[in-house]
């Protein structure tokens, strides 16, 4: 059972007198083995909301729960992937160094590990010896998903982990990403402002508007009978004009270098 819950959970920014609210009272369950994608435009809140289960930033208010029950931000259970791959990680250790510093410190044969989640994210055992700075921005990425999983997380949180890349290898860590969930049973928070990428991977799809939940439901009935207006209207941004969904990206399997 991995179930990540967000219960009326509020982030507030500023002194109490000059305060901005960022989350707004936030209902939100990421169901074991599944992907919610979270959607919504630059400054909703969704960002704050990841940063605030992994402890980044302060709950003002509500409850972070893993499986019932608080979040303990010194285990290793929850992980978070970020947007940047390049500032993520740490440029004067190599590859291998900074998968391993995530494994747990009780696990032995280290370096087959990290062998072992370099393949599990498409990359060869050879990039365990490269720097970050050696490796393009698609393969950062994997390295960061790689770095998550090293953890051994019940749930993983994906912040907008494809925006920073380019188009023609987004769709290569988005299928990486769905390969990865049902091989692994993860439980995942996927972030990002286009509804067509969340839709590409998520079982559950919530949109969030100005830091409120303002529509959840399983995925294919938010997009085939969206109920507020701002969901139609990330819909509408996202469809082709033959009014599909606008997946192009998604269909490239050429792997990333």
């Amino acid at each position: 059972m991995s179930e990540l819950a967000f219960e009326n959970v509020t982030v507030r920014f500023g002194t109490r007198r000059h305060s901005t609210t960022a989350v707004a009272g936030v209902d939100l369950t990421i169901p074991h083995g599944t992907i919610v994608g979270l959607v919504g435009e630059s400054g909703s809140g969704k960002s704050t909301l990841a940063r605030a289960a992994v402890g980044l930033v302060p709950v003002d208010n509500g409850r972070i729960l893993l499986n019932g029950h608080p979040i303990d931000h010194r285990a290793r259970n929850l992980q978070m992937v970020f947007q940047d791959p390049h500032s993520a990680l740490d440029p004067r250790m190599t590859i291998g160094e900074s998968i391993g510093e995530a494994l747990p410190r009780r696990m032995r044969n280290r370096r087959d590990r990290v062998a072992e989640l370099l393949g599990l994210v498409d990359l060869s055992t050879e990039c365990a010896r490269q720097y970050p700075a050696q490796l393009s921005g698609g393969q950062r990425q994997r390295v960061g998903l790689a770095r998550a999983l090293a953890g051994e997380p019940e749930v993983i949180i994906a912040d907008e982990i494809t925006s920073a890349l380019d188009v023609s290898i987004q769709g290569t860590v988005l299928n990486l990403v769905r390969d990865l969930q049902r091989r692994m049973r993860l439980s995942m928070l996927f972030i990002s402002h286009n509804l067509a990428v969340v839709r590409y991977v998520s079982d559950f799809i919530a949109v969030m508007y100005q830091g409120r939940i303002v529509e959840h439901g399983p995925a294919d009935e938010v997009l085939a009978d969206p109920k507020d207006p701002y969901t139609r209207e990330l819909l509408a941004a996202a469809a082709d004009p033959a009014g599909q969904l606008n997946l192009g990206e998604t269909g490239d399997t050429t792997p990333a270098h």
